[in-house]
């Protein structure tokens, strides 16, 4: 993988002009109590031009005389510590996880950036990331170099992370199957009676038996009227009979995600009414998977769906002014997904190949006790589309006959 991260430092080498330096933060697990940490998270942006997902390093690139630059700072050995928590990256093997053969230590950076001063012209930082300001270390420089532009590159780095490479394709993709095989292995045990969070145990488990440390995100596990709430997730509900359970589930797998949504009936058998409206926004969702191809305005995809919404719910009488769809529908069709889950990427683009984007159409008729969302992941090719969870069910026939099957 050296040679991915080494591709997207060039990436933003093609950028930036001499005396353009670039400095980049790991960040550092938050305290969840006395010293217990939550679960450490490295910055997408340091991990993209690095590929190193230990806390506390730093990362250096600049164009200086015509020349590169690029160096790692890395927290230097724990020694006795290491017996307790683990030892910290070596420079051998953060150069070899890179491929930045500079590594320097974290402590050495503050001095390394005053002895740049004379040649730097504009700092890039990134402005997104909500720690910066307080990182004293930071502060220390940006406090040495007050005559130095300070430029925001989360734009930048926007710009080459919304097209994604065949490494991080693959990556996305191991992430998708491990959730469908964990969204199965729910359906198959779901049972009236049942609490949610014991089937939600059933996609953890699955999850932590395929090396999965982390999710995407919370797991929506919502039935009943319960699937009405777009963000549901206390989990914690008991299963009636007749209820359908929406489930919003995504694994984590070398820092990619998956992000996928299936919608299905607690007992095995949709009713009419659930059918009807399960059915409509299913075909709401191929509409717009079937209109997806380069040169496509994302933001029109949402518009086409509505506008279809407006047609099929004035049928069955739920709406009688397009307006009134917001009622039932009040989310966008999709959002970027790759190292984040809401990855990088701006709804006022038009299609490019290589993006990956979640479709995600729901209905949701409070009055009813019915919320349906039908989610999937979708890699923009050459000439229109590939749905990457193809794998995972979807039809209502295939989902209880796959019910009928597990139980």
């Amino acid at each position: 993988m050296k040679e991915f991260f080494t591709k997207n430092r060039n990436k933003v080498y093609s950028v930036l002009n001499d005396g353009d330096f670039v400095l980049m933060f790991a960040g550092e697990a938050p305290t969840k109590r006395g010293d217990e940490k939550y679960l450490f998270s490295p910055d997408r942006n340091f991990y993209y031009l690095t590929g190193i997902d230990s806390e506390k390093c730093a990362f250096l690139m600049a164009r200086e005389n015509g020349e590169k630059i690029e160096r790692l700072y890395i927290q230097r050995d724990n020694g006795h510590q290491a017996k307790w928590v683990g030892a910290n990256i070596t420079a051998e093997c953060a150069a070899s996880e890179s491929g930045i053969d500079d590594v320097k230590f974290i402590d050495e950076l503050k001095d390394d950036m005053v002895n740049y001063k004379k040649c730097v012209k504009r700092i890039f930082v990134d402005f997104s990331r909500s720690d910066i300001v307080l990182d004293e270390l930071w502060n220390e420089i940006k406090n040495s170099m007050r005559d130095q532009e300070l430029v925001d590159i989360f734009p930048i780095m926007a710009q080459f992370r919304v097209v994604k490479e065949k490494e991080e394709i693959e990556r996305i993709q191991s992430a998708i199957e491990i959730t469908i095989e964990a969204i199965k292995e729910m359906m198959k045990n779901t049972k009236a009676g049942m609490m949610e969070y014991e089937i939600e145990a059933y996609y953890d488990y699955t999850l932590t038996k395929n090396g999965v440390r982390d999710k995407a995100f919370n797991t929506i596990v919502a039935s009943g009227a319960n699937g009405t709430v777009l963000h549901y997730s206390k989990n914690n509900s008991k299963v009636e009979d007749g209820d359908l359970i929406l489930v919003d589930a995504g694994a984590q797998l070398n820092w990619y995600n998956g992000d996928i949504t299936r919608t299905f009936p607690a007992n095995g058998k949709f009713s009419e009414k659930q059918k009807i409206v399960y059915n409509i926004v299913l075909k709401g969702q191929e509409l717009v998977i079937n209109s997806m191809k380069p040169g496509v305005p994302i933001a029109s995809l949402n518009e086409k769906l509505k506008d279809y919404y407006f047609e099929e719910l004035k049928k069955i009488g739920l709406v009688k002014n397009r307006e009134d769809v917001f009622k039932y529908y009040y989310h966008n069709v999709g959002h970027f997904l790759g190292a984040e889950t809401h990855d990088v990427g701006n709804r006022d683009q038009t299609l490019k190949e290589g993006m990956v984007l979640t479709v995600e159409p729901g209905l949701y008729v409070e009055e009813w006790d019915i919320g349906i969302r039908i989610e999937d992941d979708v890699l923009v090719t050459e000439n229109g589309c590939e749905i990457l969870s193809a794998g995972m069910m979807k039809t209502v026939e295939e989902i209880e006959e796959f019910m009928a099957d597990g139980r």
